[in-house]
């Protein structure tokens, strides 16, 4: 049996030209079946008796054969279309932005985030991005900064599911807490929720290449900022059409409960969980059930999981912060339409 894929290259190519290399000949240069009028997209047939392969894009110009940076590209063969955005000039590694002020009429203040930047970001211009905006900003980069010197690691699970080819690479704007007890419960979260939907969103879709639309943006957070995020999806679903909600706080000033029982079910995509015993485990249970009564589907637009002994803090989220990642920007292949 043959498997086969259609592979897109998309790169904005300044001279040279653009092969495949793969494991079945790593010598050997697979030439393009077709390539755009303006040289920016490379498309490749791969063909094999297996399910898969891996490969890796690369340039030949005049200072001789580039290989795309990073673990080689695993490829399912499944009939499909897939586009790749490879870089061939840059680190392996995405970077944080130093701090960056914003200014809020909104809240008042000014408020403090940091940005990851993707691989590949500054060199392939070519692609735009999903952008996941997180809570507690200062508990996700770095051990110095975080609570207990305990991070996230945001970017390091980030380069992680990237160098699997299983995720979509990721804008992730964290947002520093100045006052998180008021700011991410009711009423404080209508406020910081304007912030959010009406200055920052705004400003970042200006100066950074992202995917705007709602079913590329998605909000996240754990306790209280688990709280404020769901809120931010419910209360604002044309622009944040995902949020994740982990050992989150519900029902501790706010009337998120009350809200989803009586209200329209909205057009978004939660993630819920929570450690056990404790961490918020009953009222997460709870919620999820009248998530369900009302028509969200497990696997589709609601995922919900309980671990044994997790703890509420902030290395047991590092530790599955994965799963709603690949929940959310899980790279999905491309199928040719039925005959």
């Amino acid at each position: 049996m043959a498997y086969q894929l259609t592979l897109r290259i998309v790169y904005p190519l300044a001279g040279g030209r653009i092969v495949l290399r793969e494991d079945s000949d790593w010598q050997a240069n697979l030439e393009p079946t077709a390539v755009s009028e303006d040289r920016t997209v490379f498309e490749f047939r791969l063909t094999s008796d297996r399910s898969f392969l891996y490969y890796k894009p690369c340039v030949i110009d005049q200072d001789g054969l580039h290989w795309a940076v990073g673990n080689n590209y695993l490829a399912i063969l499944n009939g499909g279309q897939k586009d790749i955005y490879p870089y061939f000039f840059s680190g392996a590694s995405g970077w944080v932005s130093e701090p960056i002020r914003v200014a809020s009429e909104a809240l008042h203040r000014e408020c403090v985030i940091r940005i990851y930047h993707p691989p590949g970001y500054e060199e392939n211009t070519l692609k735009r991005y999903p952008t996941l905006y997180m809570h507690d900003g200062v508990n996700l980069f770095f051990p110095e900064e975080a609570f207990l010197g305990r991070e996230w690691q945001i970017d390091e699970t980030m380069t992680a599911l990237d160098g699997m080819s299983i995720i979509d690479k990721v804008l992730v704007i964290g947002v520093y807490a100045e006052d998180r007890m008021n700011d991410y419960t009711a009423p404080g979260y209508y406020a910081y929720g304007r912030f959010l939907a009406e200055e920052l969103k705004p400003a970042v879709d200006r100066n950074l290449r992202t995917l705007p639309d709602a079913g590329n943006t998605a909000v996240m957070g754990s306790s209280l900022g688990g709280v404020v995020s769901f809120h931010l999806a419910w209360q604002r679903p044309a622009l944040f059409g995902k949020a994740a909600c982990m050992s989150s706080t519900f029902t501790y000033k706010d009337d998120l409960m009350a809200r989803v029982e009586g209200e329209p079910k909205k057009p978004i995509v939660l993630y819920l969980d929570s450690g056990w015993p404790d961490d918020n485990y009953e009222v997460t249970r709870s919620l999820r059930d009248l998530l369900a009564r009302r028509g969200y589907r497990f696997g589709e637009d609601l995922l919900y999981f309980a671990f044994p002994n997790a703890r509420h803090d902030e290395s047991f989220w590092s530790t599955r912060s994965h799963i709603p990642f690949q929940f959310f920007f899980g790279k999905i292949p491309r199928f040719p339409e039925p005959a």
